[in-house]
């Protein structure tokens, strides 16, 4: 290619790769594979690595890091970046918004722009000519570091505006953050290597902007979205800057949307400011759905006349104000810690708390994991430790305030027996778990151990709830799955909330329950690691419960997908003489199915075949094509990869259906699972 043709085909390649960042990362409406989009900035780094001056200021290929700094720059702002004051109540909110009424000497309602308050970090981001040339961090309000290089590497800031309407100067205000997703996986990545994880996703987001070698933040998937306007200019020195914005805080977030800047989906513009306690609690309701960290929400004044004539204080304007949700992390002490076993006999640390009020609840308790995740924090019992509650999800320890450690602090020590049987505590190599070997005799395990066994996907029991079987338990009417089919009318019509009739419908439904197949009994014994699908293929090898009884390890291996860690849980639940017991007895009071029988080949015509299902069928539902697709010999999976035969593909098929046609997979469309289905009569 001569020079101007390969100016040409870098400028093309730009121009799609700024596309598709733009249609992914600001739309998010991705309209290629990417492995297309691989291909095109493979095709962009080679040519400017062989073609230096085609390099442009503005290539896509600065995402991936240019070379380390040795230390920051300082920007000085054109224009202060200034904080927000707080509220952290209703009663405060009112205030807030009493006094800009009193300071505007009115009593017209306000229109309200309301964002989502990102835990992240505050930068701003200058655009000449409508390309980036400078990002820089908050720092103390007037001055801050010069971080363009890490910024560049963001993929949904873009290095060039879209179109042309846009001031020959623009500052771009907005914060960049670091989604959960991405948080989770990170922290993920430096337990598996042993290296420090991060507390939170605004420290990890802060770190990554603070690396000098911007090849480092450009691995950990940083985003950012819009949030104000600084400094507007141009560098013609004609109006253009003034007259292209709106007099509207939102109606300015949405000119950068059209330039190309993402804004968060979740900001809104509210007609008044009654509106927002309502959006408040909107956002805090659905806080854990959200893909990002937010620890409030922030409510500005919409009109731009109006927040000039409201003005600043020393730091932050009086137009706007964040209202902040209840704090989620908080400081108390590790006051004892006690082990809980669960129905798989899993022992878990369970951290007993100093009450502290923290996510809007008091808590006193909080998980610990298990025993790797005690030795990564280096805690002990009578430390200060940082408390973290987010929403519904069970409080966990953060971390360790050592500092704060006492002289009475102790080691923690795991159980040598399980603390409620007395049995045996076993570590399987490669967990990080300690358990019970004490099975369905485990006092602990017995009433998640009944519940699962009288589950819908296993025995199905009809009216067997939890309560009941708690009821059941604590009342010592049962003590095993078998005992449930010992029950009389009289015992049960005694209980809470039983009369006669329930009794007598619960009976039967155990005595409905007695027929089942060799499948769902095997999974309703709740044996670790043995699900569905595992049940179903164990009793279609083996055809009858003594042969899988009687099995060894090496003939276990050989059914389909059963590794050696399922075998060995297989051989030792099976191995256990109070779980043998138990099997007699659920035998003996008739539990009972019928004979598998064996396929000929010739109704198996899908056997050796993998088919993944993604999307949703409007015809059938997953499970009823599942199950017509192992009637007839083939393997349902839950994931795509080389070894995949087939794809259905409902309707909004996602990632599944994207990484099916990188791999070259046939992908089938629902129609045509029908007719293949209505072919081998196995329609459901």
């Amino acid at each position: 290619m001569t020079e101007q043709q390969l100016s040409s085909r870098v400028a093309e390649l730009t121009r799609q790769i700024n596309e598709y960042n733009h249609q992914y990362y600001v739309l998010d409406q991705p309209s290629v594979p990417d492995v297309e989009y691989d291909r095109l900035m493979r095709e962009l780094i080679e040519i400017e690595t062989n073609h230096p001056a085609l390099k442009a200021l503005d290539s896509p290929s600065q995402k991936v890091g240019g070379e380390a700094l040795s230390a920051f720059t300082q920007v000085t702002h054109q224009l202060p970046m200034l904080s927000l004051d707080n509220v952290f109540s209703a009663e405060e909110w009112q205030a807030f918004v009493k006094r800009l009424h009193d300071r505007l000497g009115s009593n017209d309602t306000l229109a309200m722009c309301a964002e989502p308050k990102l835990d992240g970090l505050a930068v701003s981001l200058r655009y000449e000519n409508g390309v980036l040339v400078q990002a820089a961090t908050r720092g103390d309000g007037s001055t801050g570091e010069n971080i363009t290089e890490n910024i560049r590497t963001i993929k949904s800031i873009p290095l060039r505006l879209s179109g042309d309407t846009y001031p020959g100067i623009l500052e771009v205000r907005g914060e960049v953050f670091m989604p959960k997703a991405s948080f989770d996986a990170l922290n993920a990545q430096a337990i598996k290597k042993g290296e420090k994880t991060f507390a939170n996703p605004r420290n990890a987001a802060a770190g990554s902007l603070r690396q000098l070698d911007s090849k480092i933040t450009a691995k950990r998937n940083l985003a950012f979205y819009a949030y104000g306007v600084g400094f507007v200019g141009d560098s013609t020195e004609n109006a253009l800057g003034q007259t292209w914005l709106e007099n509207s805080h939102y109606g300015r977030l949405e000119q950068l949307k059209t330039v190309g800047l993402p804004m968060c989906p979740e900001v809104r513009l509210l007609t008044n400011e009654n509106e927002c306690q309502a959006f408040y609690q909107d956002i805090l309701d659905s806080r854990e759905q959200l893909s990002y960290e937010i620890d409030g929400t922030v409510l500005k004044v919409d009109d731009i006349a109006l927040q000039e004539k409201l003005g600043f204080v020393a730091r932050a304007p009086r137009w706007a104000t964040a209202y902040k949700f209840p704090a989620q992390e908080e400081l108390t002490v590790l006051e004892d810690v006690e082990f809980q076993v669960g129905r798989t006999g899993a022992i878990t640390p369970v951290a007993r708390l100093k009450p502290v009020f923290v996510g809007g609840v008091t808590v006193s308790n909080a998980t610990l994991h298990n025993q790797d995740e005690i030795e990564r924090l280096e805690i002990k019992i009578a430390d200060t430790v940082v408390i973290r509650r987010a929403g519904d999800v069970i409080p966990q320890i953060v971390s360790v305030v050592k500092d704060k450690r006492p002289e009475n602090a102790r080691d923690i020590e795991f159980p040598k027996a399980c603390p409620v049987c007395g049995s045996e505590v076993e570590k399987a190599e490669g967990e990080a778990v300690l358990r019970c070997s004490g099975g369905l005799i485990c006092g602990a395990q017995r009433k998640e151990a009944i519940k699962h066994f009288a589950s819908r996907k296993a025995l199905d029991v009809d009216g067997l709830g939890d309560k009941l079987v708690e009821q059941l338990v604590d009342e010592k009417l049962i003590a095993t799955p078998a005992d449930l089919f010992t029950l009389t009318e009289i015992q049960v019509s005694t209980l809470e909330r039983m009369g006669q009739k329930s009794a007598a419908k619960l009976l039967k439904s155990l005595e409905t329950a007695k027929s089942t197949t060799l499948a769902r009994f095997i999974y309703a014994l709740g044996i670790r690691e043995v699900g569905e699908t595992t049940a179903a293929n164990l009793a279609n090898h083996y055809l009858t419960l003594d042969a899988v009884m009687a099995a060894d390890e090496e003939s276990l291996l050989e059914v389909s997908d059963i590794g050696a860690v399922v075998a060995h849980n297989i051989l030792h639940f099976f191995q256990q003489e109070n779980n043998r017991q138990v099997l007699t007895a659920l035998l003996d009071v008739g539990i009972h199915w019928p004979a598998i029988e064996v396929k000929a080949a010739d109704e198996q015509p899908l056997d050796g075949q993998t088919f993944v299902l993604t999307g949703t069928l409007s015809q059938m539902g997953r499970n009823d094509a599942k199950a017509a697709l192992q009637s007839l010999g083939a393997k349902v999976s839950g994931s795509v990869s080389a070894k995949t035969h087939y794809l259905v593909a409902g309707e909004k098929a996602g990632s599944k259906l994207t990484k099916a046609q990188d791999l070259g997979v046939d992908v089938l469309t629902e129609d045509e699972l029908v007719a293949l289905l209505t072919q081998h009569k196995a329609m459901p």
